[in-house]
């Protein structure tokens, strides 16, 4: 009996040495994915054209960055998962006020905060698709802005968030450049290059790279936009502004987005992105 009692002990405390050594490489793997600093390529600061200048705060509206950040890009809570996230969108002008052009650029395009940091939400998969001068300008106009008093750090990993950093199921975004780089949307014809472009900067953090759908970290699901080309340009344009599909349908983010930032989407544009999605989608049929 003492020598099972024994041997039964044994296995107790091995079975616990191994959980507490996977609680240490859960938490040694996700702390270093969390704070590993990168060296990123020095990005191109060309000056912004007046037009670029003057358009930037709509531009921070249908990219996202003020539903995001909230009013004046001051910082609010965006997402609060018990034991898994929490995510207070930071106040961007603070942080500005602290670093160089160079740094916000490398934030914007490539996933490294200001302080070499891994960035996890901002979607620089698809941003690192604007152009010197887009960039150039959305960074003019962060300077332009109060500084407020919101916080300035914003990701908080819990245990579970920390169990899917250390398993790959919660990337940063830099481990997401390379993916968007190669597999961008597919080109449908030089006349359609202008929409294919902004599908690409628009569309693609929630559809994926090549717009095909995406099973995103939060679990929703967003459909291949080939659905687009069912949708005559009216129904396009009222989706884009009001959120509301055909049948007058809720669709579940896709709505929230749409009247949120590509609500400030101007006619051109829409007529450009529905004209390349609906290419799109007749090139996938034939």
């Amino acid at each position: 009996m003492r020598k099972l009692l024994r041997w039964t002990g044994y296995g107790i405390g091995g079975l616990a040495a191994l959980t507490l050594l996977a609680v240490m490489g859960v938490l040694s793997m996700s702390q270093w994915v969390l704070s590993h600093g990168h060296a990123a390529q020095p990005e191109q600061l060309q000056p912004a054209s007046p037009a670029q200048l003057a358009d930037a705060p709509r531009q921070a509206k249908i990219l996202g960055c003020v539903s995001c950040h909230g009013e004046n890009l001051g910082g609010r809570e965006f997402l609060d998962v018990p034991n898994v996230v929490r995510i207070y969108a930071p106040n961007i002008p603070a942080i500005a006020a602290r670093s160089t052009d160079q740094q916000l650029a490398l934030a914007i395009r490539r996933g490294v905060g200001h302080d070499g940091r891994n960035l996890f939400v901002m979607p620089s998969a698809s941003y690192q698709r604007l152009s010197d001068g887009e960039v150039a300008a959305l960074i003019a106009y962060i300077r332009g802005l109060p500084r407020g008093s919101g916080l300035t750090e914003g990701f908080s990993a819990r245990p579970l968030g920390r169990v899917a950093i250390a398993t790959g199921k919660l990337r940063p975004q830099v481990a997401k450049l390379a993916e968007y780089r190669l597999h961008g949307p597919v080109p449908a014809g030089a006349q359609h290059k202008a929409g294919q472009n902004l599908a690409g900067k628009y569309c693609a953090d929630c559809h994926g790279p090549s717009l095909d759908g995406l099973t995103m970290e939060s679990g929703d699901v967003s459909p291949d936009l080939t659905i687009a080309g069912a949708y005559d340009f009216d129904q396009f344009r009222t989706l884009m502004r009001t959120g509301k599909a055909a049948g007058n349908r809720e669709v579940g983010l896709m709505s929230k987005v749409a009247r949120d930032d590509f609500s400030h989407l101007n006619d051109a544009e829409l007529r450009s992105i529905h004209g390349y999605l609906e290419a799109r989608a007749e090139k996938a049929g034939s």
